[in-house]
């Protein structure tokens, strides 16, 4: 499977946000999903498979990790795209505290 339609399945792009930074192991992804182990276990495999991240094993624990260098211009438009959702959930939550003190607005028009 090629890069893009692996990252084209939501949980992908998201298992994908969690490891950007650093490595988790396969269990601390699977805790923060709703889905079976086995599920997140097989998505881990298509963005293995599709060279998106990489796999260090420590024992009997898998560790991933977003190979970024890898992804080329995919890597850039990632976090191009997390980071907007980012400012639109900050510009949201600021419009919501706005909302739920009218009070000021109105005190200082005054």
């Amino acid at each position: 499977m090629d890069a893009v339609r692996a990252v084209a399945e939501p949980r992908r792009r998201e298992i994908l946000r969690l490891v950007w930074e650093s490595e988790l192991s396969a269990g601390e992804i699977a805790e923060r999903f709703d889905v079976t182990f086995g599920a997140v276990s097989q998505h881990l495999k298509v963005l293995r498979d599709a060279g998106l991240v990489t796999l260090r094993q420590d024992g009997k624990k898998r560790f991933y990790q977003a190979d970024r260098e890898a992804m080329g211009p995919l890597a850039d438009y990632l976090q191009s795209m997390w980071a907007t959702r980012l400012d639109t959930l900050a510009e949201l939550a600021e419009a919501a505290e706005r909302a739920e003190r009218p009070e000021e607005s109105e005190g200082s028009n005054r």
